[in-house]
């Protein structure tokens, strides 16, 4: 890929000077018109307001009007300004570029249409500056913001937000807002697993950040939509739901290096006396888990009830759900991703669900034995029977089944 780079951190027979605190990045494509109001706008808002060393990247993403010759005026006339210009079209493309060659401690990007006010930038790179954080989004959709803009953007935004929610459990609440931040040590380490070179970089980084317990800090904004933006919609939205996609199977195979990742900078727990690291996440990921097979098998006894009698029909129903609730807590309670040891977990999970087995059934047969009950008592011991191998189920698991799995995470993904 050729390019060229203006910078003033550099001049023919000079020493390096002293690198910037954050490196504000402005991706345009054919801005010939909006650039340099911008860049004048910002450039003077960071000399008047932040109180450290900055710089303004210009990234032109292989313009085809004069945006080279207004950056280049830009970085001859404004201190503290560069410009890069790429071959290649592609936000994502010029972010990952300039940000892993600047040798900023902090890196940020926004839009060349400025929607967002640059009164939060300060809160988007403080945390950064001090340490708290990882990575900082400004956000339309957090609590305190205000947006203007149309009800079919405004539509747009949220439902991406919500399938991001639902396909690749996100907990950021807005992706593509032109407003982001990211410690430098971080970046290094985490955008050589970002794929995409687009309008979805933003939300790969997103969430494989989460995914390695990276600590993502959120700005409530005011943002006011540009009527002449030139980002195509559906061209976008196709981009968008092919990324998802091929994050979400990248995800399930494990083939991202997510753990090493997490060991290097990830944020551990805080220690709780007596209570072993990781436990509260997966018990309450085991109970959600443990309410749906619950629900599952209660509706599958009473389906199978009547054809079967009450032992067939808790045989059945028990072991069609326990297969099911072995895989969800094989993905989802204890982390364990990729193909391997599947089948010997399910093999486990089986005997785990013999040791089920033989608590409700015995529990169905004393009650026989007692007396002949209608099926609501019958579904009532059910349940007090399934809260107690619910509590053996998850001891089994946590130190046989996926012990092994839970030792040997820093390998996983």
């Amino acid at each position: 890929m050729s390019l060229s780079t203006t910078s003033p951190s550099y001049s023919a027979g000079q020493d390096r000077v002293v690198a910037p605190v954050l490196d504000v990045v402005v991706p345009v494509y054919n801005e010939e018109i909006d650039l340099e109001p911008c860049v004048r706008r910002l450039h003077a808002y960071l000399a008047a307001e932040f109180p450290y060393r900055f710089r303004i990247t210009i990234a032109d993403n292989a313009s085809t009007d004069s945006t080279a010759d207004v950056a280049r005026r830009l970085t001859g006339t404004l201190p503290g300004v560069a410009s890069v210009r790429l071959a290649e079209k592609g936000r994502g493309r010029a972010l990952k570029h300039v940000w892993t060659q600047s040798d900023a401690a902090v890196l940020a990007y926004m839009d060349v249409d400025l929607s967002t006010d640059l009164g939060a930038l300060l809160p988007l790179v403080a945390p950064l500056i001090s340490g708290h954080s990882d990575l900082a989004i400004g956000s339309r959709l957090a609590r305190g913001s205000r947006v203007v803009r149309g009800a079919k953007r405004e539509f747009i935004s949220r439902g991406y937000n919500l399938l991001l929610r639902g396909t690749l459990s996100a907990r950021f609440s807005d992706a593509q807002c032109g407003f982001k931040a990211i410690r430098a040590e971080v970046a290094a380490r985490l955008l050589p697993m970002v794929e995409d070179t687009g309008w979805f970089f933003d939300t790969e980084m997103l969430v494989l950040a989460e995914r390695a317990g990276l600590r993502i800090h959120e700005v409530p904004v005011d943002w006011v939509d540009d009527p002449d933006s030139r980002v195509d919609i559906v061209a976008t939205a196709m981009a968008d739901l092919r990324g998802i996609a091929r994050l979400t199977r990248a995800l399930g195979t494990g083939r991202l290096p997510l753990a090493a990742l997490r060991e290097q900078l990830g944020r551990n727990p805080l220690p709780v006396a007596g209570v072993p690291a990781g436990l509260t996440g997966q018990l309450l990921r085991f109970a959600a888990v443990g309410v749906a097979s619950t629900l599952a098998y209660l509706v599958l006894f009473a389906l199978l009830r009547t054809g079967m009698g009450p032992q067939g029909a808790n045989l059945v129903a028990l072991l069609a759900t326990a297969i099911a609730n072995t895989a969800a807590n094989r993905r989802l309670t204890f982390r364990v991703r990729g193909t391997g040891g599947a089948w010997r977990h399910q093999a486990q999970g089986l005997v785990v669900f013999a040791v089920g087995l033989g608590l409700t059934s015995g529990s169905l047969a004393v009650l026989h034995a007692v007396t002949s009950p209608p099926t609501t008592v019958e579904l009532g011991v059910l349940i007090a029977a399934n809260l107690v191998a619910t509590g053996v189920r998850f001891l089994l698991m946590r130190i046989w089944v996926f012990r092994a799995a839970r030792t040997a995470a820093p390998a996983q993904s």
